[in-house]
Formats: C-alpha cells, sequence, structure tokens
C-alpha cells in the first residue's frame, strides 16, 4: 500500500467515524431516557415494587386471572424471571395461586385483596412517574412518541 493509499484510507475512517455520533444514535438516546425513567420509577413507586413486579400486577389487574405462562407473555418476561417474580409476589401477599377454571391442570396467578389495593395504587403511582418522564414534550408530543414507541416494540 502506498503513502498515498494509507492517507485515502485513513480520510475514509475519518468520514466514517465523523458519521457516526453517539450522541445521535437511537439506541444510545434510549438507554438514557430508560435510565431518567428508571430513576424517577425506583424513586416514585409504592411499596418498593420494580418494574417487572409493577407490570405483573398492573397486567393481572387488567385481565385477571390467568396462567403464569400467558402471563409472562403478557408482561414480555421469560418463563424463569415469570417465575421469579411471582414467586416474590406471592411471599410479599399479593398474588395468590389457584386451580385454573379453564383447564384443571393448570394453576391460574391472581391478584389478593392486598395485591389489588397495591396495585391500584401502584398504577396511580405510575401514571404520575409517566407524566413526571414526559413532563419536557408538549401534548401532541407526548402522544406521538406513545405511538412511535408502539410502532417500534
Amino acid at each position: 500500500m502506498t503513502a498515498e493509499d494509507r492517507a485515502k484510507a485513513a480520510n475514509a475512517d475519518d468520514d466514517a467515524v465523523e458519521l457516526y455520533r453517539l450522541d445521535d444514535q437511537v439506541g444510545f438516546l434510549m438507554r438514557i431516557v430508560n435510565q431518567r425513567h428508571t430513576a424517577l420509577f425506583m424513586s416514585r413507586m409504592v411499596a418498593g415494587l420494580t418494574p417487572p413486579q409493577f407490570a405483573t400486577l398492573a397486567k393481572l389487574r387488567e385481565v385477571g386471572p390467568c396462567s403464569q405462562n400467558r402471563l409472562g407473555r403478557l408482561v414480555y418476561l421469560d418463563a424463569a424471571t415469570i417465575k421469579g417474580v411471582v414467586d416474590r409476589l406471592i411471599g410479599r401477599g399479593f398474588v395468590m395461586t389457584a386451580d385454573d377454571p379453564l383447564d384443571r391442570r393448570r394453576r391460574a396467578i391472581g391478584l389478593t385483596d392486598s395485591g389489588m389495593t397495591t396495585a391500584d395504587q401502584a398504577i396511580e403511582a405510575a401514571k404520575a412517574i409517566s407524566a413526571a418522564t414526559l413532563e419536557p414534550l408538549s401534548p401532541e408530543e407526548r402522544e406521538q412518541i406513545i405511538i412511535m414507541l408502539k410502532k417500534l416494540s
């Protein structure tokens, strides 16, 4: 390789680096927004719920009792993770298992009275957390970001 070829290659590498600015990359920006949202969530969520625990309670509040497998799919958690989340929520008295009325071979996960109360309180907290996360945006931008995030998910 000649000196001229090496100079061209170096310039091409510089151009590639120049075209890629980390601060303009979607993954990087989403991580920063997620970190901000998670900090708000952890400081404001009731009962020390983690995001997966909250999602589990909120989804059970929405759909009612269901199998652990279905619950995991609904909140986008793998089988091992949803099992751990459910076990911890059972330990805290927020959920219980019972025979699934639709399939006696399965157990259904459902909210206890305490879980129902906690889910309702957590949902109210989550509304405030979402509002705080989206606070820098106009009402129109808030609607648009939700639409765009749904397209990406």
